[in-house]
């Protein structure tokens, strides 16, 4: 048995196996395709100045819609209607009028911070009235484009609606207002022995408002499913600020149609969600995270099969990395390889209720996949600190690509075996126009994240990869947005995944639920929708 685990380590301080020995273990990115302005290096919505009405995206250009502008009536409506929290000052609306990346800055000139949904309320139905846009804006972290202005909209923050309402000790049903901070919940709720169904590398910042209006999907989908699945009931204000209310914690409602449903994933374009209620499972008793490296990746989708079957019921996240994510890591993020090098990389992890079951589970998996010559080389972590110290291998990929040049991010849904071959299929076909073209992603739900580096903007780069990479996922009938939405970058290359026919009715709900179009314009739904 020894010499079949030969070269697996363990990051724990005793390891859980005697056989497996132990060891101590800037620049802009443009997503999607999002053009940048060469003088500002940064997508200008409306240049800086009132006066300009038009911006550019992708070679398209986008005019302002005719809505009104914000006066010093209406300021002063806010004012009244919000004290304090009617924010005018440029140098903190800087922040709020940029995304994440960097990638895309618009300009408005007013950030609301309500309190309350009775504060949102309010303000949809002035601005409905008055024909004002708005930007809803939970924890700006999204990939897309969807979470900033691109002209100069309001931008209301749900960032001061941060309370617990309640939490149901028996059930596990937390319901919360849509500011809450994702971690500042999993930290909550972990005190009471439970976790939040979801686990993003953003959860420091983002809000489970902007995880339910964004659908996020993260590292914990394959053992507890999407959000469309753990949230129970929602609060949402309308355009018109009407408040719709169906903030249930019952997990099983078969009245009428699921209402709910329209709002998980429409990225603040159909309503404003001010509250959650979301089942939470019971925190896990015993938790290991194993770090290992696969020769091939069929070599990878093998030991992900046999995973499933092995591991069944404790798995709870199979992730990977290609070697050139890791490489990114160690030269940009100075983080160490605490395997032998390998063409791919596996971050498992599993969770249960009985250590020693947990054990002896892994324990058997590991011993089978060595023995196949699966796996080449591994590690375990046990302890809470060595557990992060892998993930981070996972979660710390997208802060890596940004210190690697621009970077054209895509996130792709396909069949599990597909998944590589468009990173090799990519490659192929940009030769030497790209300088890094690396995968990573969710193996368990089909998820692969394609990032495509380059020294600077390249249009001709950008041409070469659009429409290619839409036209290869569609043959492969993927989804050209697996977890990130479509926000402003992606919303015109949504035929490459739904229906004419699908996208018209969209349309239609959008323009009976917001009739003025005034809740996040020129997002998820295309030009001629």
């Amino acid at each position: 048995m020894a010499n079949c685990f030969h070269g697996l380590k363990s990051f724990g301080a005793q390891a859980p196996y005697p056989w497996i020995r132990s060891q101590c273990l800037s620049s802009l990115s443009i997503l999607g395709g999002v053009y940048a302005a060469p003088e500002t290096n940064r997508l200008v919505a409306s240049g800086q100045t009132r006066g300009m009405r038009t911006t550019s995206t992708a070679g398209v250009v986008i005019k302002r819609l005719p809505f009104s502008r914000v006066s010093q009536q209406d300021l002063a409506f806010f004012e009244k209607a919000l004290p304090g929290r009617t924010i005018t000052d440029p140098d903190v609306l800087a922040s709020s009028n940029v995304d994440w990346l960097k990638s895309v800055r618009g300009s408005s000139e007013l950030l609301l911070r309500p309190q309350t949904t009775e504060d949102v309320s309010q303000i949809l139905r002035y601005c409905n009235e008055r024909r004002l846009a708005v930007n809803p804006q939970a924890g700006n972290t999204g990939l897309v484009g969807g979470s900033v202005p691109v002209f100069d909209e309001i931008i209301l923050s749900t960032s001061l609606m941060n309370r617990v309402l309640h939490f149901d000790q028996v059930s596990g049903v937390l319901t919360c207002q849509a500011g809450c901070v994702l971690e500042n919940l999993s930290s909550y709720v972990e005190e009471r022995d439970f976790i939040m169904p979801l686990d993003l590398g953003a959860k420091g910042s983002c809000q489970i408002g902007g995880n339910v209006a964004t659908n996020a999907g993260g590292l914990r989908l394959l053992r507890y499913g999407s959000l469309r699945g753990t949230v129970l009931g929602l609060e949402v204000v309308l355009a018109d600020g009407k408040v719709l209310n169906c903030l249930t914690s019952l997990r099983k409602d078969n009245t009428g149609y699921d209402l709910k449903q329209l709002f998980i994933g429409s990225e603040g374009t159909l309503g404003v969600i001010t509250a959650v209620s979301i089942l939470c499972p019971r925190k896990p008793k015993a938790v290991n995270v194993a770090f290992l490296g696969c020769s091939s990746f069929q070599q990878l989708l093998k030991t992900f099969h046999c995973c499933r079957g092995m591991l069944g019921e404790i798995l709870s996240a199979f992730e990977f990395l290609d070697s050139a994510c890791m490489r990114l890591l160690e030269k940009h993020l100075k983080l160490n390889n605490p395997i032998r090098e390998s063409p791919f990389y596996i971050v498992i992890e599993t969770a249960g209720s009985n250590a020693s079951h947990d054990e002896e589970k892994l324990h058997d998996f590991l011993q089978e996949v060595m023995a196949l010559s699966l796996v080449t080389d591994g590690t375990v972590a046990t302890e809470d600190a060595k557990i992060k110290a892998l993930w981070a291998l996972r979660e710390r990929i997208t802060e890596g690509l940004t210190h690697d040049g621009y970077t054209y991010k895509y996130d792709i849904s396909l069949p599990v075996e597909k998944i590589y071959q468009l990173v090799e299929d990519m490659r192929e076909h940009l030769g030497d126009k790209a300088q890094n073209v690396v995968g990573y992603g969710h193996v368990g739900d089909g998820n692969l994240h394609l990032n495509i580096t380059s020294h600077s903007r390249d249009p001709a780069l950008l041409t070469a990869i659009e429409p290619y990479v839409y036209e290869w996922t569609a043959r492969c009938r993927g989804s050209i947005s697996a977890e990130h939405g479509l926000g402003l970058k992606k919303r015109n290359y949504i035929q490459y995944s739904k229906p004419p026919e699908a996208v018209a009715l969209m349309g239609d709900i959008k323009r009976m639920l917001d009739p003025h179009g005034i809740l996040n314009p020129y997002k998820t739904l295309p030009d001629n929708c």
